[in-house]
């Protein structure tokens, strides 16, 4: 038995800055770029491992949901504590240079830490944690 990951969700409160974010300054192919009424829904990932996505989803797209809950739900976000992921790159360093030129929110410079891996940290557009690893 064979077990992959195909895809990972992210909430994105801006599509075009999401684009610009994870296409533009990540490297990522767009793989579907989807909408609904006010709604959208973008995929991307990395050109070489077409089988592992990223989903952007818009946030609390779930009818059902109270005013007050969305509000929560976005506060969470923009402070980078509602969801997290984590990339590897073969060249943490120069990834780090060029997306901090670019003006990504950076949380965390290249770092080695204590427990073995030496990684970097910033927030998407949207306030998503993304911690990238020198692989």
């Amino acid at each position: 038995m064979t077990l992959t990951i195909q895809n990972a969700f992210l909430p994105h409160t801006d599509g075009e800055a999401a684009l610009g974010f994870y296409r533009d300054l990540l490297g990522f192919e767009v793989r579907q770029d989807v909408g609904y009424n006010d709604l959208r829904w973008i995929t991307v990932g990395p050109a070489n491992q077409p089988g592992t996505s990223i989903v952007l989803h818009p946030p609390v797209a779930d009818p059902g949901v109270t005013e007050e809950e969305r509000r929560v739900v976005l506060e969470l976000i923009a402070k980078g504590v509602y969801t997290a992921i984590t990339l590897s790159s073969d060249d943490l360093d120069a990834l780090f240079e060029r997306l901090a030129a670019a003006g990504a929110d950076v949380i965390q410079e290249p770092t080695d830490q204590p427990y073995g891996v030496r990684d970097a940290a910033f927030r998407d557009p949207a306030g998503n944690l993304i911690r990238i690893n020198q692989a």
